[in-house]
């Protein structure tokens, strides 16, 4: 790791390999464990900078594959890169693309080479390579950039899965080749599927070459949470102690507790805006429908624990008129707050880390 980067663990808990730390970024310190949001198009739906300040997130996610394809990593370069153009002065977080490439379904095509498709805005052919990942990411600017990987469904065989993680072990190499900036860290990807050993061949093999961080992929894909937790169970106790561990796409209260339990460090999900915009709102673990009957002359603020903008000026029943009515601002206020809920979750988490209170204060989730 490059000295911009660091991770130093703060404390462990009695009981489980749950973990708090600090990662340190050019841009920034990350608190760990911690939830991150994302901004897929270099904004988080519906939210500003400042009211994500004000919500607690610390490192936000902008996602490759969309900013390539709009408005194109030339122009967010000329900008002066993420962080000028979208004004986050704190870490940012690229995703390289390869879930989305995975999403594509039929209309793309995976070869050694790369993956090709049609773009969705023009009908243009994209050749998006583990080179050319790299390469926007480094445009681009954010801190720490993701591995162009090949994320296999599930289910899938176990042939599939097995040529998927070797490919993407063989792309993670070209990666490394390609990347051209030290003020970036790039982290490595473990493939595997639901086949324990193939995750830990993968870990294995990503560890000896060294990185800044690792992640683990290929989850919240279709699988039940049963087996996300063998996943994690299986794959974080061979990732290095001294370096950052990032569940990829996850973000529920259940399944952070979990992998926290594990030794995750990092999570990202894109649950608590598309909740918000949906007229939903996380509580304490539960998601409530706004739309509802019961919230129409129901006076309480959503939450009265909850310190955000939505919670301290508004009732449910206001939510619920907004939503009803498909005013914009109770998006919004949704969004914000469930966001703050779950970035407030995990900081409660490193607090209960922190003293050696984790197994006691989350046994409910365990």
């Amino acid at each position: 790791m490059s000295q911009s980067f660091s991770f130093n663990s703060q404390a462990f808990c009695s009981y489980t390999k749950a973990r708090a730390g600090v990662f340190s970024t050019p841009h920034g310190n990350i608190d760990t464990p911690r939830f991150m949001p994302v901004g897929t198009l270099a904004n988080v739906k519906t939210l500003t900078p400042a009211q994500l300040q004000a919500a607690g997130a610390q490192m936000i996610l902008a996602n490759t594959y969309h900013l390539h394809l709009q408005p194109g990593e030339s122009i967010v370069a000329g900008a002066g890169g993420l962080h000028k153009f979208m004004a986050w002065g704190g870490p940012i977080l690229t995703d390289s693309g390869g879930f989305q490439v995975f999403s594509l379904g039929d209309i793309r095509t995976i070869s050694e080479t790369g993956v090709k498709f049609r773009s969705p805005r023009d009908g243009s052919m994209i050749d998006l390579t583990p080179e050319r990942s790299i390469q926007i990411q480094n445009e681009l600017g954010a801190d720490v950039i993701m591995a162009f990987d090949e994320c296999p469904p599930y289910p899938a065989s176990r042939e599939e899965v097995e040529l998927a993680t070797n490919r993407t072990y063989r792309w993670l190499q070209r990666c490394m080749k390609a990347h051209q900036r030290q003020d970036q860290a790039l982290f490595g990807i473990v493939q595997g599927g639901v086949y324990a050993d193939m995750r830990s061949m993968a870990a294995r093999q990503l560890v000896d070459l060294d990185l800044p961080g690792y992640a683990i992929g290929g989850v919240s894909v279709g699988e039940p949470g049963e087996l996300i937790d063998d996943i994690v169970k299986v794959t974080t106790p061979l990732l290095p102690e001294d370096k950052p561990r990032y569940l990829m796409g996850v973000g529920t209260h259940r399944e952070m507790v979990r992998a926290i339990a594990s030794g995750i460090d990092l999570f990202d999900c894109v649950i608590p805006t598309r909740l918000g915009r949906h007229g939903s709102a996380l509580v304490r673990g539960e998601r409530w429908n706004l739309k509802n009957a019961k919230f129409r002359e129901d006076f309480r603020p959503l939450d009265e624990s909850c310190p955000c903008y939505c919670c301290q000026n508004f009732s449910r029943a206001y939510l619920s008129h907004l939503v009803r009515a498909k005013e914009a601002l109770g998006f919004t206020l949704l969004s914000l707050h469930n966001v703050t809920e779950l970035i407030r979750f995990t900081q409660r988490i490193r607090d209960a880390i922190l003293g050696d209170r984790f197994t006691t204060e989350f046994a409910s989730w365990l």
